[in-house]
């Protein structure tokens, strides 16, 4: 079955694989505040509905977040999708080197919660890592 698309907008498009239960994003263009939290509150709205455990987010278009969305992630996005069952993440970022520092500090702090994540550049290879997850 393809994948579902959830939202799509001109900087971000979520989709939802239905078959092997993995929720999907890609930012295009640098994403922040509203935009930004309409996303990943999506995805996990789709997280929860199908009960699903992963997630594969290609990130090569947002290289940084902001201050107040790295909090709003932090404290309240990601506590919540892991409860709703969140435990492995695929991440495509971007290939600078804030965005390598940003996306290891966010690894480790997932990794509390649960959530096993490992680094890709290619979205294609990452979706056959998180098919072969549990």
């Amino acid at each position: 079955m393809p994948p579902m698309t959830v939202l799509n907008t001109p900087s971000v498009t979520l989709w939802y694989h239905p078959d092997t239960r993995i929720v999907h994003h890609e930012i295009r263009k640098f994403v922040t505040g509203k935009d930004f939290r309409d996303l990943l509150t999506a995805g996990s709205d789709v997280l929860r509905k199908n009960t699903a455990k992963k997630w594969l987010s290609d990130d090569r278009g947002q290289w940084v977040l902001a201050k107040d969305d790295l909090a709003w992630s932090e404290t309240m996005w990601a506590p919540q999708a892991a409860k709703a069952g969140w435990k492995h993440w695929a991440i495509v970022r971007a290939d600078k080197v804030l965005a390598a520092a940003a996306m290891d500090h966010l690894v480790s702090k997932y990794a509390a919660l649960g959530v096993s994540a490992r680094f890709f550049t290619d979205p294609a290879e990452a979706l056959t890592w998180l098919e072969k997850q549990p």
